[in-house]
């Protein structure tokens, strides 16, 4: 038995997301990328680079990743490119796309010849968190004023638009893309590409995909531009698991079960947005309150109804939890970081990496 903390990623699950991009990039002429800042296990990038055309980065360390271990197109992005990354950035590089006017600007003579676009803000979003939201009020993330983004044209062949944030309604989408044409539709013609970002569940239940592709593919049609998505819940949602195991049970108005793992250390979104972790199944009489063996007095996974009651040694599964997971987890009070496994098609199951004292003095120094 694999012991416990460990991400399960199935790919069986990974690959029914694949397939659902498969079609929106086949229905909609639309090609699709890897958002890397969200889902970064390589592990299993052998089976994604068959379903996409190759992968978006948010820093050079992500961009090299992604032109080492995953085929197809490498796009680089950053909120802000520094003098000693430019270099670097432009030999792994497909597409650049800076984030500002003054970026493009400062860094113009050195990217000469490179595919070039530039971030635009539309100002509107789907996000409801304000932490997350690109265009909240005083947004550093991308260019607003048409007439500015006009005066570099030029200079560009392409746009990237990244307001979408868990957004599982196609209308909502439509009536953003539909702003984005009325403010930024003279600009548009002129380019030959457009980025419309991720946060775009299209992978989810009950979505509208073929609404969404014929969406797509107009958009792309009336502009004459390529379209590119880039996927990072909607390419990994439901596909990994992390598996705990109880470690103590006690009473304090709720019953309490302590796990080999912690929300800080491994499922920091859940802390950061106040969410709970999910579990499945999760019916029964028995309620606990599930928590984290770290020091953090919050650090709660949430509370979940049982059949029976907890006993040290149960093995517990809390489900979805391959996105902001693995490219966040962390050393926080010297836990032991969860070991990575793999699904394989065939039923198998790999552990490909696991983590040890070394690599936790490693991180330090």
């Amino acid at each position: 038995m694999i012991k416990t903390p460990y991400y399960l990623i199935d790919k069986t699950k990974l690959l029914s997301n694949m397939e659902k991009i498969a079609y929106v990039r086949e229905h909609s002429g639309a090609k699709a990328l890897l958002a890397l800042k969200c889902f970064a296990t390589w592990s299993v990038f052998d089976l994604m680079q068959q379903y996409m055309d190759g992968t978006t980065s948010s820093s050079l360390f992500e961009l090299k990743l992604g032109r080492q271990k995953f085929a197809g197109e490498t796009h680089a992005y950053s909120v802000a490119w520094a003098d000693d990354e430019v270099e670097e950035m432009l030999e792994n590089c497909d597409k650049i796309i800076f984030n500002s006017i003054g970026q493009l600007q400062r860094f113009a003579e050195q990217s000469e010849g490179k595919v070039r676009g530039l971030r635009v803000n539309p100002q509107v979003s789907s996000s409801d968190y304000l932490l997350a939201d690109p265009a909240r009020p005083f947004s550093r993330l991308g260019e607003w004023d048409p007439a500015k983004i006009e005066q570099v044209i030029e200079q560009i062949s392409g746009f990237m638009f990244h307001n979408n944030c868990e957004n599982g309604d196609f209308g909502l989408f439509d009536k953003m893309l539909t702003h984005i044409e009325e403010r930024f539709g003279h600009l548009l013609h002129k380019v030959e590409w457009v980025s419309l970002g991720g946060g775009i569940h299209f992978t989810g239940e009950d979505y509208a995909v073929d609404a969404f592709c014929a969406r797509l593919k107009a958009f792309s049609e009336k502009y004459g531009v390529q379209v590119y998505l880039e996927p990072g819940e909607a390419a990994i949602t439901n596909s990994a698991s992390l598996e705990v195991t109880v470690l103590d049970t006690l009473y304090n108005g709720k019953h309490l079960a302590v796990v080999d793992s912690s929300i800080e250390a491994h499922l920091l979104d859940l802390l950061i947005y106040r969410l709970n972790a999910k579990m499945a199944p999760n019916d029964g009489e028995h309620t606990y309150m599930v928590c984290g063996k770290s020091c953090l007095a919050g650090d709660i996974f949430g509370e979940y109804q049982f059949d029976r009651p907890l006993a040290i040694g149960d093995r517990l599964s809390f489900i979805d939890t391959a996105g902001y997971t693995m490219v966040k987890k962390n050393w926080f009070n010297g836990l032991k970081m969860p070991s990575i496994v793999v699904k394989q098609l065939d039923g198998s199951v790999e552990v490909v990496r696991e983590f040890g004292f070394e690599d936790y003095v490693s991180s330090l120094s």
